[in-house]
């Protein structure tokens, strides 16, 4: 047989060009039919001999004997592996190739035993390929934009799987793809993610989900690829974060400022689900960069509770009730973000007190759909005064319609709609009380006398700053309107029944209202075009101590009902602010001597780090609380013999029963 193969392998070798590889599939087939013949031939022996002697089967042999002598032969064997990678370039070049004749080829090499593949084959064409990709990533990379490269990588991988499937062996799969996906992807990462006006940054910019989906999955493939391309998106995303709370133009509109937040959120939202198939740690990526900006600027709370004012008073006007639940599902979702969940309560509160006492509210149920996504989020604690008040509307519609009940002789002159308010649940303001006119402070008196009858154990003061009011009114050619002031608007309107013309100082002393209150009234009655009832001497925008006023007979509008609002500060200034801010951290005080105590009541001794940490731990659902602010507390317990220091570690805290 051995010379029988010698003389093959001559014939062979003088095949020319493209003939040589048809001859020596032709002459592999014949050996192999041959084979099959002096195998069946042989099979006694085959069975009986073979294994007794542990010498090596027919077919093996005959296997081994071809391989020795055509494949292994000086002359056949290099010019083999140069045709079969020819071949492949070409192909890889766009030629169509004999993809028949080239898989018969490479099946007789595995034939042979999986080390002639490797061997003969595999190795050498897997150096070769990442030679060939090298070139042509290095080519691409100079011509082409990031999202052209990428899908001219992707369409190689997508080739070479192909090619296995077609003439390689299953098992070269893997290490075809790893070869590309280093030459064309890991090698180049850094230079494609920055890559100038065409990078990450600019498909995150234009909203490329198809060039960002392509990136996530070739990047997937390759190590560190994904943290390359999370941290990069982190980074941006915190720089425009932070431009957008820091820029003072984008801050002067609220409602504005956290629509462009909503809407930051739900552009990523969008490709994190479309492009990056939803990847979780994506997800933590983006909701810790909002965590991180949103709480750059202290006056996010304030802003956010505005915006939900605003939507809850006109925004939601119209909108269905799924659409409402998407907004204040949203809303919520910054909420989250918020470090200091405490102040957004404080503004929480003194919006939603506006919202009801105003009746400005769009739904009663959407008011308390957020109250219990409030509630779930934090706890009872945070929004039971919140609920309180709700129960205050309720319980003063009660009380209003007992009132009129024990007193029907009142329904012919003016009526009277009180709201009582438990001092705890609302935000209260120091009640100033200024002077009613005859015909209010008599039923208020009336109703005073009735509700203390009622109830014992009670105090009322009015809160005459937080009241409205219906007035009739003719003006000079007798046209008639119906204005809705403000309380303290209707005490200076009324003394125009007495006097034609007053000055400043008579109407500060007829009412008794706050100067600062009664400058904004008036401003909103004499100087605010289209409800300017009043008219005021000289004419000018502010409200100066020497002014003189009286009516203005040439008052029209075209709507019989004129609602004269009263010149609203929207945000908070400076001092009010200040106020707020200095209000917040006296609550928080006894929230975190609470948390002290609670902690060392179960620990009994405690070191100061640990306190500290436990602390914030505690906290951390409402507000970050201050590492000085808790020293103090702990000093302030221990003044007052809760706790104590240790005689000789002075870090150590004992708690005292």
């Amino acid at each position: 047989m051995t010379a029988h193969l010698k003389e093959i392998s001559k014939s062979i070798e003088a095949a020319q060009g493209d003939l040589f590889l048809e001859e020596l599939n032709r002459k592999w087939n014949d050996h192999n039919k041959a084979l099959q013949m002096i195998r069946d031939i042989l099979m006694y022996m085959d069975r009986t001999y073979i294994p007794n002697t542990h010498k090596t089967p027919v077919h093996e042999l005959g296997l081994n004997l071809w391989r020795d002598n055509v494949i292994h032969s000086s002359k056949i064997q290099s010019r083999l592996l140069s045709m079969l990678l020819e071949l492949v370039h070409r192909e890889r070049t766009g030629e169509v190739i004999d993809r028949g004749l080239m898989r018969n080829i490479i099946k007789m090499l595995m034939d042979l035993g999986s080390s002639v593949y490797q061997e003969d084959f595999e190795k050498p064409f897997l150096e070769v390929s990442a030679e060939f990709y090298m070139g042509e990533s290095q080519k691409f990379i100079e011509c082409c934009d990031c999202g052209d490269y990428l899908k001219k990588a992707e369409l190689r991988l997508n080739e070479e799987i192909e090619r296995v499937t077609h003439y390689l062996d299953v098992k070269s799969e893997v290490k075809i793809t790893n070869v590309v996906e280093k030459e064309m992807i890991a090698n180049h990462m850094m230079r494609l993610v920055h890559m100038e006006n065409s990078g990450l940054v600019n498909m995150l910019l234009d909203d490329k989900y198809e060039d960002l989906g392509r990136m996530y999955n070739l990047f997937r493939r390759v190590p560190n690829g994904l943290s390359t391309i999370r941290d990069v998106m982190t980074s941006h995303l915190r720089e425009i974060g932070k431009q957008l709370v820091t820029d003072a133009e984008k801050l002067k509109d609220p409602v504005e400022f956290v629509q462009r937040l909503l809407d930051e959120k739900d552009k990523y939202d969008s490709i994190i689900s479309q492009a990056f198939s939803n990847d979780k740690t994506f997800q933590n990526a983006l909701n810790s960069s909002f965590e991180y900006f949103i709480n750059l600027n202290n006056r996010s709370p304030e802003f956010i509770s505005l915006f939900v004012d605003d939507k809850l008073r006109k925004g939601l006007k119209g909108v269905s009730e799924e659409d409402v639940e998407i907004i204040l599902d949203k809303v919520m979702m910054l909420f989250r973000y918020l470090q200091e969940k405490d102040v957004f309560e404080k503004y929480y509160k003194q919006h939603l007190a506006k919202r009801l006492l105003s009746g400005k509210t769009v739904s009663d149920d959407a008011e308390r759909s957020l109250i219990v996504k409030l509630k779930t989020e934090c706890g009872y604690q945070f929004t039971s005064k919140l609920e309180g008040m709700f129960t205050d509307m309720k319980t003063s519609q009660d009380t209003m319609q007992g009132f009129y009940a024990s007193h029907p002789e009142l329904t012919d002159g003016p009526t009277l709609v009180v709201q009582v308010l438990t001092t705890g649940s609302w935000p209260t303001q120091p009640s100033i009380t200024c002077n009613l006119p005859a015909e209010t402070s008599a039923l208020c008196e009336k109703f005073r006398s009735y509700y203390l009858g009622t109830h014992t154990g009670r105090r009322l003061s009015w809160q005459t700053n937080m009241g409205t009011a219906d007035i009739k009114a003719t003006f000079g050619k007798g046209q008639k309107h119906e204005l809705n002031v403000s309380t303290y608007q209707m005490c200076v309107l009324m003394l125009f029944n007495n006097a034609d013309r007053l000055s400043y100082k008579e109407v500060e002393q007829a009412t008794g209202i706050p100067a600062s209150d009664l400058k904004r009234c008036l401003q909103s009655m004499a100087c605010v075009k289209g409800k300017n009832v009043l008219r005021k001497e000289p004419m000018s925008k502010d409200i100066g101590e020497d002014d003189a006023f009286f009516v203005n007979d040439k008052f029209t509008s075209k709507f019989y009902k004129v609602k004269i609002g009263t010149v609203v500060a929207q945000k908070e200034s400076e001092p009010e602010k200040q106020e707020t801010r200095q209000r917040v951290e006296e609550d928080r005080k006894p929230q975190i001597e609470a948390a002290i105590v609670r902690i060392m009541k179960s620990r009994r001794v405690l070191d100061h780090n640990n306190i500290i940490a436990e602390v914030t731990k505690q906290l951390q659902s409402r507000f970050l609380a201050n590492p000085t602010e808790i020293k103090k507390r702990i000093e302030s317990l221990i003044e007052r013999d809760f706790l104590e220091r240790d005689n000789n570690d002075r870090k150590l805290y004992r708690y005292l029963a």
